[in-house]
């Protein structure tokens, strides 16, 4: 009795357990499946691309291996935004405004291969960023605002293949970091579209050929110079994929400015025989003067006087001037080296580089010529300007003065005149007076064939208009608005009107 009551309860414990162990499991399923509601899930896939997100949204599912977070706004990865998915193979984060990342962001994220943190805000590449990610074999950093790579950014990425970091304003690079042990795996190292202006030749050189195959360096503003244009020469002729897909692109500054840009693998002429280490351009070393509309001869003063000497010139606009296609109407390439511009213009001035090439002695030199053309200033013409004016400004205050201090008198500078009588001539007398003028001397003369009306006063007015005096000499006139007057030619006009009439 005792045994078999103690039985029932023990059944019921392990039902009541067995219960919650399968709603618990079928919680902890449901959580692995869980799917954010701005992101979309296909099976271990995870995109939640463009979605203004300026955090992780929370609850990814465990068993995601791809999550794609880009074209959002982003600006910061935390420590440990990753532990809960460690399954995660692949992370895209690309297109957002990320320029901080935390020194744990990646911890337990071991398993990821492909990152993408491209056309971000990012400014340095720190020691810290990827030392956990053991197993990377992509890194994508391209288009961001990078200006250093920390010498050790790179360091225990054993696994690493691809690294993109195009098309950002790297100044230098840490080449050391490449040696032959530290990414023997690595296949393309992109730093094209940068700012390096040099680079350590002899280290670059001494790096794995495997290295030096996927070693792209093109769009960047290299000065020209002879070690360079050897190894890139050594390159092509090997095959290397670095120069063979991007032949047009590697090239250098002739003039240290953007306009000055040669090719390296395509004017050869201007590299053969290069003995100058640190360069073919020096500064400016001579300057010439032209009018416009008039011939600029300048010379290339070399130490190359040799008969056997070729020459050929650049331009500002980094047109080529040789032998061959300098008899054109504007520039004339001469033996001597010397370059003649016809007809010089205003858009002709700037600096042109001469390169000296003899075969004999094994030699090539290079100069640089800045070159003015000015419009020409005739100082007959500026004395006469400027005189014109001074001329001007004392004509100008004398009438001042005049004006100021010569004004005619109205009191004691006038002779007094008697008054005049009522009905003598007057300043006041006036067509619209009622009491006709007096009689001008004996010179003056009516036409006999006109007639003068005058008009009555005021007070005869009618509704506001004023009325004629018409004389008994004009008896036919019955509207007063109209008064015609009548001259030899017998042509009438009207007094009160703009048109003339005829009759």
């Amino acid at each position: 009795m005792c045994i078999s009551g103690m039985v029932t309860p023990i059944l019921w414990l392990l039902v009541i357990e067995l219960l919650l162990s399968e709603s618990f499991t079928q919680r902890a399923g449901d959580s692995l499946h869980l799917c954010p509601r701005v992101c979309i899930c296909a099976s271990d896939l995870l995109s939640c691309v463009s979605r203004s997100l300026s955090l992780v949204p929370p609850g990814l599912p465990v068993t995601a291996t791809s999550l794609d977070l880009s074209h959002n706004n982003l600006h910061r990865l935390q420590d440990n935004w990753l532990a809960q998915l460690p399954r995660l193979h692949t992370l895209r984060v690309g297109h957002n405004r990320i320029h901080h990342i935390s020194t744990a962001a990646f911890h337990n994220a071991s398993q990821l291969a492909h990152l993408d943190l491209s056309s971000n805000k990012l400014h340095v590449v720190e020691k810290h960023f990827f030392q956990e990610l053991t197993n990377l074999q992509e890194l994508l950093l391209y288009n961001n605002q990078i200006v250093r790579v920390d010498s050790e950014a790179l360091h225990r990425l054993s696994n690493m293949q691809k690294v993109y970091l195009s098309w950002n304003q790297l100044t230098d690079f840490p080449f050391s970091a490449l040696q032959e042990g530290s990414l023997p795996q690595l296949k393309i190292m992109d730093i094209s579209s940068n700012r390096l202006s040099s680079i350590p030749v002899d280290k670059v050189t001494a790096l794995p050929q495997s290295i030096q195959n996927g070693l792209y360096l093109h769009n960047n503003p290299f000065t020209c110079d002879c070690s360079l244009y050897s190894m890139f020469l050594h390159w092509e002729n090997n095959g290397f994929n670095s120069v063979h897909d991007f032949r047009e692109e590697h090239t250098c500054l002739a003039l240290r400015q953007p306009k000055a840009i040669l090719r390296f693998l395509k004017h050869r002429k201007m590299f053969e025989n290069c003995t100058l280490p640190y360069g073919l351009i020096n500064m400016v070393d001579s300057s010439f003067r032209g009018v416009a509309g008039e011939s600029l001869m300048i010379s290339c003063n070399t130490s190359l006087q040799d008969a056997q000497t070729t020459y050929l010139w650049i331009s500002p606009n980094r047109e080529l001037i040789t032998y061959t296609n300098s008899f054109n109407k504007t520039f004339k390439l001469y033996s001597n080296g010397s370059l003649e511009i016809r007809k010089a213009q205003k858009e002709h001035s700037g600096i042109y580089t001469c390169m000296a090439n003899n075969k004999r002695l094994m030699r090539n030199e290079s100069r640089e010529v800045n070159v003015t053309v000015h419009y020409e200033k005739h100082d007959a013409e500026g004395f006469n300007t400027g005189l014109t004016t001074l001329l001007g400004c004392v004509v100008s205050l004398v009438l001042v003065l005049m004006y100021l201090y010569l004004t005619p008198c109205r009191c004691w500078c006038r002779p007094a005149q008697d008054p005049s009588l009522p009905n003598e001539c007057s300043a006041q007398s006036s067509i619209l007076s009622a009491t006709p003028p007096c009689n001008d001397d004996t010179s003056r003369k009516a036409s006999s064939g006109k007639h003068v009306v005058f008009l009555e006063p005021v007070k005869d007015s009618q509704n506001g208009k004023i009325r004629l005096a018409v004389s008994e000499e004009f008896p036919e006139i019955k509207n007063p608005k109209i008064l015609q007057l009548k001259t030899d030619s017998d042509s009438t006009s009207s007094i009160f009107s703009d048109t003339s009439i005829t009759q």
